[in-house]
């Protein structure tokens, strides 16, 4: 006899409201909170920051390596007037920029009931052009 499992997504947003224009937040906790609410033991959570100016990203959670990350994204991506963007009125031609190097988005396998991440594994929300409110979307997608 074969038991099928019924296949099941959730939903839920995380909102943001950052004190500084850049800030590196630690969501991995919220996420896996998520994980528990939905009951789900086998399957994938899509974490997205829903701004193109944000980005979610999976790394070590060390302030050393997070001041690495901003310094090496400030150097590829500088604070920089003279940005095409800017001539719309905008001043966050560089948010864009640093959004695409980190991305937007991560998906974590779900394992057993539990966020299947290697050991030192952490899952971050970057905010490159805050100081108002944004959203990440949590979709959990298993059985």
């Amino acid at each position: 006899m074969t038991v099928q499992a019924e296949l099941k997504a959730h939903t839920k947003y995380l909102w943001f409201d950052t004190k500084k224009r850049r800030e590196y937040i630690r969501i991995t906790d919220e996420v896996a909170k998520f994980l528990q609410e939905t009951g789900m033991q086998e399957g994938f959570i899509l974490v997205s920051a829903m701004h193109i100016t944000a980005g979610v990203y999976i790394n070590d959670w060390e302030g050393g390596l997070i001041q690495d990350i901003d310094a090496w994204l400030e150097k590829l991506a500088p604070e920089d007037p003279s940005y095409l963007h800017h001539r719309t009125g905008e001043d966050n031609g560089d948010a864009h920029l640093k959004r695409i190097l980190i991305n937007h988005q991560v998906t974590v396998p779900v394992t057993a009931g539990k966020l299947d991440l290697g050991p030192w594994e952490q899952i971050f929300y970057a905010e490159f052009d805050g100081q108002r409110r944004k959203r990440v979307i949590l979709k959990a997608l298993g059985i």
